[in-house]
């Protein structure tokens, strides 16, 4: 526990809270309220509500208070709060928690006690203090904490509907929810955001999955910073570059949020928009806020909505529908109360947002009846239908310089196109405006050709049904591949032998073992390349083979890709092969005015061609004469000196299109 100073935090939550305090914080200014044999000490002006003795009380976050118990029963909240100020919920601990936007939850295990301290944006601090304060003073813990079972998301919303829907601040109970069907079918739910202003006890998994099992159908919402141009203490920034990160940001964790209830892939969520005065600074923030949170939905396969004015927000979004400066929403939630409940306003041209992406919030803050149940809330007309689902088996194979996309189509759709998008590298293009454009058709393969050598690729694949809608992308990504090449010589002799290496690996650093590797050659004249065999590459990825080649000759090395795997090419490494050339000298001593005969044989034979005679004069040799070889090599040159003294001769044959240039070992004549 942490030191608590009581006047400090009186005079910090008075602050959070817009109260101006004179002189310094006294005890009186707190108080201490104990629940459950936990004991926790807050401001003296938050009311304390039992929801034990109260089970409808609203659980509202937007005004500071300490809630006492949980209640599942249908509480008697307003229909549609926007804010947040700094309170405390203390409650059994039955389920482990994480925090999340504006809750900071602490699990008081020896007391068994929940204690979660609700607070505005930017007063985190704040709201720890006051859970700082906390203390067990009598021991009380639970039967058993279980943690929050993970969930797999299967449910889309909204699906197909055309229909009537309601929202209210917090998720009905499950007899509300029953007892309002069938007047009802969609129910607007708030999932997430920093300005939430009602708790949600209902509003957990396993109410999603009941009521979906059901036929409810669900408007997804989060409630987020607010136009720079209203008076809500948590406004997105006016720099529409920062507006638009922020917008990215609040999608991140919406859908963290969707998915822990169970919502899928191919859901929409509606960042909640409040009503503004617009001026240019702040509609270019909104639209960049939206742009944001639209693109990152979309990148994780989710829809962006928005919930706006139609005044407003939706205005300005119907302004900007075809800039290409802003990526507009999938679907428009506008409310214009008092107009009839078609799904049109007049701020908002009916060729926009006309392919069933409308919802209609028509009437706002009403109570109404049905089965004996009563709530206030606002009335939604919906036109919706869900995107395509994705694809399914999405693989890739690689090759050379080539790579075959293999998908199934989902089946029931009525297919417009199948979209797929490349990026070099390991992260795929996260929309379908990105990327390079591969393929657009209706089948079911491709195969994606010019590919670089040892280069990683990743492909995202979109269905688009005839309608237009695009479904959530699936991706797959194709590592490259690299191979070394080393020769143990640059340069042998005819009829000598040379090994050629290789380590063949994958980009990401992972060594191909136990995979063929082919040895490709071509002759140093040649154009085209020829297979010189397939080995099997060790644990560490390496393969060897020896070779004898004629003529000077060109090796590669190759690794031809297998699924998931592109494929490569070595650089090429020129193996010189040179002529064996011996010589003779018989004999190696004469007298003044003899002769001597100097001989010998270059294999291959290359019959024709020139040998030369050199004669070493100091530190450099000088021409003496030269000579054609014969059809078995050989070559013969008479040596006659006019002086006495020791002479050193070579021969030389000359580099041709086939083999390197060659000289004799030196022979040394003695003249006496």
């Amino acid at each position: 526990m942490r030191l608590f100073r009581p006047g400090g935090l009186a005079l910090a939550l008075g602050l959070v809270a817009g109260v101006a305090l004179s002189g310094p914080a006294t005890a009186e200014d707190t108080k201490t309220i104990s629940y459950r044999g936990y004991q926790v000490t807050v401001p003296a002006s938050w009311p304390v509500v039992d929801l034990a003795a109260n089970p409808t009380a609203c659980v509202r976050l937007d005004q500071p208070a300490v809630y006492l118990g949980r209640s599942t029963a249908q509480a008697n909240c307003p229909a549609h709060l926007v804010g947040r100020s700094s309170g405390l919920i203390l409650e059994p601990l039955t389920t482990s928690q994480p925090s999340s936007d504006g809750l900071l939850r602490r699990a008081v295990v020896d007391a068994g006690v929940l204690a979660t301290a609700y607070y505005a944006p930017g007063a985190e601090v704040t709201a720890n203090d006051v859970l700082a304060t906390g203390r067990v003073v009598t021991k009380t813990p639970s039967a058993r904490v279980a943690e929050q079972a993970a969930v797999a998301p299967t449910i889309v919303a909204t699906g197909n509907y055309a229909g009537n829907g309601f929202d209210t601040c917090a998720a009905p109970s499950q007899g509300a929810m029953d007892a309002w069907r069938p007047t009802y079918q969609g129910v607007g739910i708030y999932i997430s955001g920093g300005l939430r202003a009602c708790a949600q006890p209902n509003l957990t998994a396993d109410w999603v999955a009941a009521n979906a099992s059901k036929g409810w159908q669900f408007l997804l919402i989060d409630v987020g910073l607010q136009a720079p141009c209203t008076t809500y203490n948590s406004r997105m920034s006016s720099v529409a570059s920062t507006a638009l990160i922020q917008g990215r940001n609040a999608a991140i964790n919406a859908v963290a949020a969707a998915q822990a209830l169970g919502f899928a892939q191919r859901s929409a969520i509606y960042s909640d928009i409040e009503a503004y005065t617009s001026t240019a600074a702040c509609k270019a923030a909104v639209l960049s806020y939206l742009s944001g949170w639209t693109q990152e939905l979309n990148s994780r396969g989710y829809l962006g909505g928005a919930y706006v004015g139609a005044a407003s927000g939706a205005a300005d979004l119907a302004s900007a529908y075809t800039s290409t400066a802003y990526m507009r929403p999938d679907n428009i939630w506008f409310a214009h109360w008092g107009s009839t409940p078609v799904g049109t306003t007049r701020f908002i041209p009916a060729t926009y947002w006309s392919n069933h992406q409308r919802v209609h919030q028509f009437a706002g803050d009403v109570s109404e009846t049905n089965g004996g149940v009563t709530m206030s809330i606002d009335r939604n007309y919906l036109n919706l239908t869900a995107p395509p689902p994705p694809v399914s088996s999405f693989t890739v194979s690689g090759g050379v310089a080539a790579a075959t996309l293999r998908w199934t189509k989902p089946a029931n759709t009525t297919l417009g196109q199948i979209m797929v998008r490349a990026a070099a590298g390991s992260t795929p293009p996260p929309l379908p405006t990105s990327g390079t454009p591969i393929y657009n058709g209706t089948a079911s393969l491709f195969t994606h050709t010019g590919l670089a050598n040892s280069a990683s690729y990743a492909y995202r694949v979109w269905v688009k049904d005839s309608m237009g809608k695009i479904g959530p992308g699936v991706d797959v990504r194709l590592v490259g591949s690299k191979a070394t090449i080393g020769a143990s010589a640059a340069s042998i002799m005819y009829t000598g032998a040379v090994t050629l290496s290789t380590a063949v690996s994958r980009l990401d650093g992972a060594k191909l073992a136990g995979v063929p590797v082919v040895l490709y050659s071509k002759a140093k004249t040649a154009s085209k390349w020829s297979t010189v065999g397939t080995f099997t590459s060790d644990a560490n990825g390496v393969a060897k083979a020896t070779q004898k080649p004629a003529v000077s000759t060109y090796y590669m090395w190759g690794y031809n890709g297998a699924t998931g795997v592109l494929g490569t090419r070595s650089a090429a490494a020129l193996v010189q092969v040179h002529p064996a050339m011996s010589a003779y000298l018989t004999p190696a001593a004469i007298r003044l005015g003899g002769s001597t005969l100097l001989y010998g044989y270059l294999n291959p034979p290359h019959a024709g061609t020139t040998a030369y005679l050199q004669r070493r004069s100091g530190t450099s040799w000088v021409a003496v004469t030269t000579g054609k070889l014969t059809t078995n090599g050989k070559y013969a040159f008479s040596i006659k000196p006019a002086a006495r003294g020791t002479y050193t001769y070579r021969v030389v044959w000359l580099a041709d299109a086939d083999h390197q240039g060659t000289q004799t070992a030196s022979k040394v004549l003695t003249v006496s």
